[in-house]
């Protein structure tokens, strides 16, 4: 399988516990889990923050006053995909623990669900476009080692 290019730019904000965050998120699995979800070249920036960052850009660009785990900037689909995305890792941390799930299966999900949506995916529009999301991420989770990101 041929893999598009990524040129990435990993950030982390200030906050407790970063050490954690960073250690499951290496730039080389980062690169291969967004790499894998990717139909066409991309330049992305991910940037890991704590709760108060989360919650700012979410109420300034969602308006929604709360941390959610990912939120997805995209700026252009052709011909490179130019998106930032970024997670709460505070939020994904809470969510991997209630869903069971280690901290890197979690951030690999979300890291493929952000860049599906930086290339036009959507799951908010119909049923049937959050099921083909659903089942394309799920795909791509397997692709990489994970289980379904969906199973109940």
């Amino acid at each position: 399988m041929t893999l598009n290019q990524l040129s990435l730019s990993l950030q982390f904000g200030k906050f407790d516990g970063v050490a954690e965050h960073r250690a499951v998120l290496s730039r080389h699995k980062v690169t291969r889990w967004i790499r894998h979800a990717l139909s066409s070249d991309a330049e992305i920036t991910v940037r890991i923050v704590g709760t108060e960052e989360g919650q700012q850009l979410n109420r300034e660009y969602r308006k929604k006053d709360y941390a959610t785990n990912v939120l997805t900037f995209d700026y252009t689909q052709e011909p490179v995909v130019t998106a930032d995305l970024v997670l709460c890792a505070p939020v994904v941390a809470r969510e991997a623990v209630e869903q069971n799930k280690s901290l890197e299966e979690h951030y690999a999900h979300l890291l493929v669900h952000g860049a599906l949506h930086a290339q036009g995916w959507d799951h908010e529009t119909s049923a049937e476009d959050a099921d083909e999301m659903e089942s394309y991420e799920t795909a791509i989770m397997q692709e990489l080692g994970f289980a379904d990101p969906y199973a109940k």
